[in-house]
């Protein structure tokens, strides 16, 4: 049994580096900060992820809390903080989640061609007839734009125009019907199953039957046209037939032959179905991924011109879905793009996830849209890019840091008189959680540490007078941290950040600073 009390643990591992005092100090608390996690998460694999969290701050803390007389109570408050937004983090993805497959079911083809097949022809007959046949040319005809404005004697953007209002008018038909379907579910669907292929001896099967075997030599032209019929014409031709063939007998051979070149065809629909419906639940799967990322540029203080350009991609996709009523498939290179994007994503989240220590507390003031934009800028095929990469993010999160901490600063001076904290405990209230948990890892300067860079940044003078550093970016006499003794998670990639009333700046290798 180790008899060395907490904060000669943490003077240890802080000062030296000591790795079995920090092991101590997790043998000793991992017990109660788990059992803690469990009761505020009420999910264990929830209070693990919280419980290496708490360890991580702890370490990056160490210095800060070798005073603090009771170090439970410290990991005990921090616990709480990082379960109750690790909580609000997993409520809000499971509600997307949920939002997502409900989204996914309703656009099915199978699904809501089940729902819309026995009432389809009597909702089409309610369009009126310019709609009517832009839908028939397109979905029953299989028509290009370019082959339904020639049809209809107009452009092809107006065609477009009118299949879209067509679609969207069928759709409102339906939902008067009690049938709720969205206009992409109703595109795939009759895509999918408007049109299905009549076996091929079937024409010819019905050509001996009506006309006798003089008209077999054109059985083959015969069945090429049965099969680009509509379901109108098709029901329309079925009547002719049987009025005409009322009295003709079909062999027994020719029968069997019906059936069983029946049950292939249905076999065929059935696998093609499934592969389009497992083609399109990846595409809306990866849109959706992509739009929900892209969605928080809305509230990002900067747009780079990537994320316009990708984000115009995405529009003109949506667009495309509804003027002309395409559905995309694996193939696609924009669909190949979006699922990129998520996979460098996701490689930048394991990477922390997998090294909890490259990790910074500030990291979780990102939000998606900073993930977005890294990933965007270089492809993570290196460990270099991929620390590059996770440099930038730390860097981030660090001025995100510096701005909230500004805020609170002209805050607390308006209410004291213009003057400045003289301990960082004063400006926690002033700070919303966690942004208030982050300051034990920073400092107030002390005079004659602070140099302001040259050329300055905007109000960098202030920072010589008053200004906030992170906890051993400087030695006790004042001097820079040399990158072998820095607290950096990754020294050669990574930037120390001064915050003073107005900005902030970073220094740190060249590399981070461009």
């Amino acid at each position: 049994m180790d008899s060395r009390s907490d904060q000669e643990l943490l003077r240890e591992y802080s000062e030296r580096g000591a790795d079995s005092a920090f092991a101590e100090l997790v043998r000793r608390h991992v017990d109660f900060l788990f059992s803690a996690a469990v009761r505020m998460t009420g999910e264990r694999h929830l209070a693990e992820d919280v419980t290496q969290c708490v360890f991580v701050l702890l370490a990056r803390n160490a210095a800060a809390l070798t005073e603090h007389p009771v170090l439970s109570g410290w990991l005990h408050r921090t616990t709480r903080n990082v379960a109750s937004k690790m909580v609000r983090t997993e409520v809000r993805r499971r509600a997307r989640e949920e939002k997502a497959a409900i989204m996914i079911d309703l656009d099915q083809p199978d699904a809501t061609w089940d729902a819309i097949a026995s009432s389809l022809d009597t909702a089409l007959e309610d369009l009126k007839g310019p709609e009517r046949e832009a839908l028939f040319l397109r979905f029953f005809e299989r028509k290009s734009a370019r082959q339904i404005a020639e049809a209809l004697g107009t452009t092809e953007d107006a065609a477009q125009k009118r299949v879209s209002r067509a679609v969207e008018r069928l759709r409102e038909i339906f939902a008067t019907r009690g049938v709720t379907v969205t206009v992409t579910g109703l595109v795939a669907a009759m895509a999918a199953n408007s049109v299905q292929g009549a076996p091929a001896s079937l024409a010819a099967n019905i050509s001996t039957a009506v006309l006798g075997k003089s008209v077999l030599t054109a059985s083959t032209t015969a069945a090429t046209k049965l099969v680009t019929m509509t379901t109108l014409q098709k029901s329309v031709v079925a009547v002719v037939l049987v009025a005409t063939a009322a009295t003709a007998v079909f062999e027994g051979t020719r029968a069997t032959q019906f059936e069983q070149s029946l049950k292939l065809a249905r076999q065929h629909q059935n696998t093609s179905s499934n592969q389009l419906q497992q083609i399109t639940t990846e595409r809306d799967r990866a849109l959706q991924g992509l739009a929900a990322l892209l969605d928080q540029r809305d509230h990002a203080n900067t747009k780079s011109s990537e994320t316009s350009r990708l984000r115009a991609e995405v529009d003109k996709l949506r667009d495309q879905l509804h003027r002309q009523n395409m559905t995309l498939t694996a193939s696609d290179p924009t669909f190949a793009a979006a699922k990129a994007l998520v996979e460098r994503v996701e490689t930048l989240r394991g990477r922390f996830a997998n090294w909890p220590g490259k990790a910074s507390p500030e990291l979780q003031l990102l939000s998606e849209q900073d993930w977005l934009d890294e990933a965007l800028k270089q492809p993570l095929d290196t460990d270099a890019a991929c620390r590059s990469a996770m440099g930038k993010l730390r860097t981030r999160a660090k001025f995100q840091f510096g701005t909230l901490v500004n805020e609170a600063l002209e805050n607390f001076a308006k209410a004291n008189n213009d003057q400045l904290p003289t301990d960082l405990s004063q400006l926690a209230s002033y700070l919303s959680e966690p942004t208030n948990t982050l300051l034990t890892g920073y400092e107030i300067a002390k005079p004659g540490w602070v140099h302001p860079p040259q050329p300055n940044s905007p109000n960098a003078e202030r920072a010589a007078t008053w200004a906030i550093v992170e906890r051993g970016a400087f030695a006790s006499d004042g001097t820079q941290s040399r990158d072998e003794d820095s607290l950096l998670s990754d020294p050669e990639y990574d930037m120390h950040v001064v915050i003073y009333r107005g900005g902030s700046y970073g220094y740190g290798p060249a590399s981070v600073a461009k």
